[in-house]
């Protein structure tokens, strides 16, 4: 790759990240602090939580489970164990 494509990619990815962090900042303003949180961000956050049985995926939410009080989505292609895990969330529930 040419020295001057690899300045233009670096400089295509700092203006995504400057527009990203930009777009945090805001939702943090507008929100308040811990409204949004990024993946792989090492931060305890106290909140109560429901812990989903797959104790990697507890870690992954950053709260030990699913946040009670919060909305949530499960996604995935067929057969992938979102009716499953749903299952399991709602008998940690009760």
């Amino acid at each position: 790759m040419p020295k001057t494509a690899k300045k233009i990619t670096k400089q295509i990815q700092s203006d995504k990240q400057d527009k990203l962090d930009e777009l945090v900042k805001e939702i943090q303003a507008r929100y308040g602090e811990g409204s949004i949180m990024m993946l792989g961000q090492v931060r305890h956050v106290n909140i109560d939580s429901i812990p989903t049985g797959s104790i990697s995926l507890d870690i992954a939410s950053g709260v030990g489970g699913i946040p009670c009080g919060r909305i949530i989505e499960l996604y995935g292609p067929e057969s992938s164990g979102k009716t499953t895990l749903a299952l399991h969330i709602v008998s940690q529930a009760q």
